[in-house]
């Protein structure tokens, strides 16, 4: 999953997993049960006697990352996404209930030996360990100038056995800092976090949302009655001329527990209250729908396609996904794999879409716009750049206890382009809440999408 405004949702419990069983621990194998290498992700899966645990791998560590009971064709956790294992014999695909696109798993014969000896520890062993992960796993160095070799010679010299733990953990938020990457953060049991952020940008928060939201109620919406739905994920507006105005600020935390299948459940209530018969056929239905994702912290992409479908009326292409798939080689990435945006068959807007970009606009709110790009007709975007952070998130935990995450995939349109770094660009560049529209009570976006759609 992906970064939100809701704490991070992924397939790491934090649990200690379960020793496997004699039978096969000694290498009897029925249907699914064994160990399992994942193709890219630097994860092993062992599933023994309907129980599965996690282990998060680089080429130095092992370190148990969750464990999951299966009930059906389900393996559970609590608070964490399920997950299904489909395959036999020497492959298998997991998918993650929430996630686009599947895992490949591959069988092996047993554990690492590093996943059955107690791991290293101490300051040095916190460097390695995250250094190698973002050595072995991490997508963009090169397109973003980072020497990350030189980053290890640099600062491991500094890791002393009594250095602090403020020093450490400010020497290793420096360290990926200049990768400006909200997809990367490091967080200790006390709460102390770095989180990144592409340079003259502004994440998506709780603060960031309860300032701006009555903002734009007084200035864009002003006069006009704003309707939450999903844990205020979710706002409607009918603007005069018949023009929708839909906001979306998540695409997750719609209910009370992250499990993918409510929150769908969720979203098409949510939908089926906002996308009316009367709003979208008929002699009253909309002229123009504004899709407002200018404060999005991300959330579920399968959720964001869940949305999408509910704006065509005739499936089309979103975007491919890859991983990276080899700890020394960073050109090595999975086989693609195409994913597709369906038609709902509930109520659906077809019409003309203004949709409004901007720096705080992150994750699985960015696949969101990725996707609507092959859309017919096409939504004019509106604004400045999105965040530029699009993969999932490899959440792992250091010998110390620090939590630590960083991305490992692209997201690729058609033509192989890739808006890692830089964000999605509009179409029409316009200032998003910027000291001069905020003190002047203005929003260039809004106004500018709303002429386009009534002229």
């Amino acid at each position: 999953m992906k970064l939100t405004l809701l704490p991070v949702v992924g397939i790491v419990a934090g649990l200690v997993a379960a020793p496997l069983s004699a039978p096969l621990a000694a290498g009897a194998a029925t249907n699914l049960d064994g160990v399992w290498q994942m193709d890219g992700y630097g994860t092993i899966v062992t599933i023994d006697n309907g129980k599965a645990s996690l282990f998060s791998t680089t080429s130095i560590s092992c370190t148990p990352a969750g464990e999951y009971t299966q009930t059906g064709d389900r393996f559970t956790a609590d608070e964490e996404q399920a997950f299904t294992v489909r395959g036999r014999r020497d492959r298998a695909v997991m998918h993650v209930e929430g996630n686009v696109g599947d895992k490949h798993l591959r069988r092996v014969v047993k554990l690492p030996k590093l996943c059955t000896e107690p791991g290293a520890t101490g300051p040095l062993a916190v460097f390695d360990q995250f250094w190698t992960t973002y050595a072995e796993n991490y997508p963009f160095f090169q397109a973003k100038g980072i020497d990350w070799n030189k980053a290890r010679a640099t600062n491991r010299p500094l890791v002393t056995p009594g250095i602090s733990d403020d020093a450490l953990f400010a020497l290793l938020s420096n360290m990926i800092k200049p990768l400006g990457d909200a997809h990367t953060a490091i967080r200790t049991p006390g709460g102390k976090l770095y989180a990144g952020a592409r340079p003259g940008t502004t994440l998506p928060t709780p603060e960031l949302e309860a300032k701006l939201r009555p903002y734009i109620e007084q200035t864009a919406l002003k006069g006009v009655k704003y309707t939450s739905y999903a844990n205020d994920r979710i706002g409607y507006a009918d603007l005069p001329g018949r023009i929708g105005y839909l906001r979306v600020i998540a695409f997750l935390g719609y209910g009370d527990v992250p499990d993918y299948n409510a929150e769908r459940d969720t979203l098409n209530a949510t939908l089926d209250k906002i996308l009316t018969k009367e709003r979208v056929s008929g002699p009253g239905k909309l002229r123009g729908l504004i899709v407002d994702l200018r404060i999005n912290g991300g959330g579920s992409d399968q959720l964001a396609l869940d949305l999408a479908s509910r704006l065509t009326s005739k499936p089309f292409f979103a975007y491919a996904k890859r991983a990276r798939n080899n700890p020394v080689d960073a050109t090595a990435f999975t086989t693609p794999q195409p994913l597709f945006v369906a038609s709902s068959e509930r109520t659906k807007y077809t019409g003309p879409i203004a949709m409004l970009t901007g720096g705080s606009q992150m994750s699985a709110g960015e696949t969101f716009t990725e996707a609507m790009i092959n859309r017919v007709p096409r939504p004019v975007r509106i604004g400045e750049n999105t965040q530029g952070v699009f993969s999932d998130t490899l959440q792992r935990t250091l010998p110390n206890g620090w939590e630590y995450i960083l991305p490992n995939e692209e997201f690729r349109t058609r033509d192989w382009k890739t808006f890692d770094g830089p964000g999605i660009p509009p179409d029409v560049r316009t200032p998003v809440f910027t000291t001069a529209e905020l003190d002047g009570h203005r929003d260039t976006a809004f106004r500018t999408a709303l002429k386009l759609l009534v002229r």
